[in-house]
């Protein structure tokens, strides 16, 4: 796909610097600029590069004026960071405007969808399923019988969705995710063989939920596992069976959340945090990466360790163990003085 200056101007609602001709064709780090290229300047540290790249065309807030002569074509706006940050935004929806419905697939008995379904190659859409408007389901994707997906949502290629899932408008699953797959939950008998418990609830995601590359987020044994507006949840967590997610809560790449555990809205939990089942998480807390979370946690709280520790008092018993080997000489030595 090619823009001209002029068109992205006109997107951006900027104002252009040069020759409103100037065409690109692809993106590029303003250092790597070359021609045919669109780049954009926002850190003062990368100033120097704007004189010496080749990109045909540059973003670059209303405040800047070169000090030397520079080859590009300049658009001007109010935040260079958020224009193109917008322009990838809208250079993805164009990418991804796709419809139609590629053959071989499989649409079951009294399945409904709106306008402009993308339904790629080698795809099963079980029974009963409703399909908002602009949804784009990708090759090699399955979708459950009595499954409802709303509009604009994406699933890429290989999305599993089990059946009963609730899936709201805005959603983005990418490949390889799977919504729905059953809780884990055995009980023993007196031999200490194990048996199933039937895991009968769903999923919920709600609007504008994003589930990264391989994340898991099993059904609930009844009743439902709920991700509410706006979680983003990063590749390869497990979110196990009858969890909640608040609203606005981001959570990084190889966290388990253990079963019918509640995790309140803003929060920001890091990569490779473990956190126990049936306790409850509040508000705008953060869990730094690694943490193991074994008790529930209040509103605001920081956390960091294993068991996790307030912030505070983890970097102070940090900055102890780092001197263990000489505290544990200054006893010693100590002991020594107590017998003389």
């Amino acid at each position: 796909m090619k823009f001209t200056a002029e068109q992205i101007a006109g997107i951006l609602e900027g104002d252009v610097v040069g020759n409103p001709q100037a065409e690109v064709h692809k993106l590029a780090k303003i250092e790597e600029g070359t021609e045919g290229s669109l780049t954009f300047l926002a850190n003062p540290k990368y100033l120097h590069y704007i004189y010496s790249t080749q990109a045909t065309i540059t973003i670059v807030n209303r405040t800047f004026e070169p000090e030397s002569e520079i080859t590009t074509t300049l658009i001007k706006v109010d935040d260079a960071y958020k224009s193109f940050s917008k322009l990838l935004e809208y250079y993805n929806q164009v990418k991804l405007m796709k419809s139609g419905i590629e053959q071989p697939s499989v649409l079951s008995e009294n399945v409904t969808y709106g306008e402009n379904l993308y339904l790629g190659s080698f795809c099963y859409i079980g029974k009963n399923v409703k399909i908002g408007d602009n949804v784009k389901i990708y090759p090699n994707s399955f979708v459950g019988d009595n499954v409802t997906i709303g509009d604009n949502t994406i699933l890429f290629a290989g999305v599993r969705v089990y059946s009963e899932t609730e899936i709201g408008k805005g959603c983005t699953l990418h490949s390889g995710s799977i919504i729905g797959s059953d809780g884990f939950g055995f009980v023993p008998n007196e031999e200490g063989v194990y048996s199933k418990i039937p895991q009968i609830g769903n999923v919920i995601l709600e609007d504008n939920v994003d589930v990264g590359s391989c994340t898991t987020i099993d059904r609930a044994t009844l009743g439902s596992t709920i991700i509410k507006k706006g979680v983003k949840l990063d590749n390869q967590i497990q979110i196990a069976h009858n969890v909640v997610i608040g609203e606005n809560t981001v959570i990084a790449s190889q966290t388990g959340v253990a079963g019918s555990t509640k995790i309140g809205s803003g929060c920001i939990i890091g990569g490779q945090v473990g956190i126990v089942g049936h306790i409850t998480i509040g508000n705008n807390v953060r869990i730094q990466a690694q943490s193991g979370v074994g008790k529930s946690i209040a509103d605001g709280e920081t956390v960091q360790g294993s068991p996790a520790l307030g912030y505070s008092d983890f970097n102070k018993s940090y900055v102890h163990f780092r001197n263990l080997t000489k505290i544990v000489a200054d006893i010693e030595e100590l002991k020594q003085l107590s017998k003389q």
